[in-house]
């Protein structure tokens, strides 16, 4: 169990590092993709630290990696982009002022709690004795390809739709999001089910439980689909709304009659 003091301790160092950079800065909306960045560290760390069979070391890093790096270069370009912090943020400081140093600094340790439940499920798998390449070894890993591939696929289907100049206030309907209005949600949510299944046996497998479940309250009902659908009316308006009234809010589907 020390390696979840260490790592704890790491993921708060480094996001009270990131908050000391951020007074000077006034770029706290960098904290999301080191949220996505600590994961992957985490799951790193875990794998390196565990005491499971290499192979179930080897998929912890593979899995929560591959998720960890796509996110993160997938935020640090959306970051890049704008020389402003995020409105989100700007909202945030308004809001917590005048204590916005401090709240923001309890914010940055949500975040680093936040990031170390997530990491959880890589520790599952980074602890499993079994070398056993089985059925629910494969089909978690199978859940991993699609999920990272189903992303990586929508995330650029909607960047080429926001680059097209007259495409400007439209609702992207193309594509995967012609079938759900969050596929990227979707399968951000299904890869989650990859730890359970490669670490399915095993004592501690219960905890890897945890992903699926957390994310789909997050995504469903505090940072994902709620801000996003109310960004997308305020600046999409009546369009947005027929979008949806004929398409399902998360998982791909066929289309319904308004």
């Amino acid at each position: 169990m020390n390696e979840l003091l260490i790592a704890f301790l790491l993921a708060a160092s480094a996001m009270t590092g990131l908050w000391v950079w951020q007074l000077r800065s006034k770029r706290a909306d960098w904290v999301d993709a080191a949220w996505a960045a600590s994961i992957g560290c985490l799951a790193f760390l875990f794998a390196l630290l565990g005491d499971g069979a290499v192979e179930k070391r080897i998929l912890a890093v593979l899995v929560a990696g591959s998720w960890s790096a796509r996110l993160t270069a997938h935020m640090i370009t959306r970051l890049l982009a704008h020389d402003d912090e995020d409105g989100r943020y700007q909202a945030l400081r308004a809001h917590w002022a005048p204590n916005v140093n401090f709240r923001m600094w309890l914010f940055f340790m949500a975040q680093a709690s936040v990031a170390f439940l997530f990491a959880l499920p890589a520790w599952v798998v980074a602890q499993d004795p079994s070398s056993a390449l089985d059925w629910a070894v494969f089909a978690g890993v199978a859940i991993w390809v699609i999920s990272l591939a189903g992303e990586s696929v929508a995330d650029q289907q909607l960047a080429r739709f926001r680059a097209d100049p007259s495409n400007k206030g439209q609702v992207c309907d193309v594509g995967l999001w012609h079938y759900s209005r969050h596929p990227n949600y979707f399968f951000e949510w299904l890869h989650w089910f990859s730890y359970p299944l490669i670490a399915f046996g095993t004592p501690l497998s219960w905890i890897a439980w945890l992903g699926p479940v957390v994310m789909l309250i997050f995504l469903y009902r505090i940072t994902g689909i709620p801000y996003t659908e109310k960004q997308a009316l305020k600046s999409r308006g009546d369009a947005y709304r027929r979008y949806q009234e004929t398409t399902s809010p998360f998982v791909p589907w066929k289309k319904k009659t308004p």
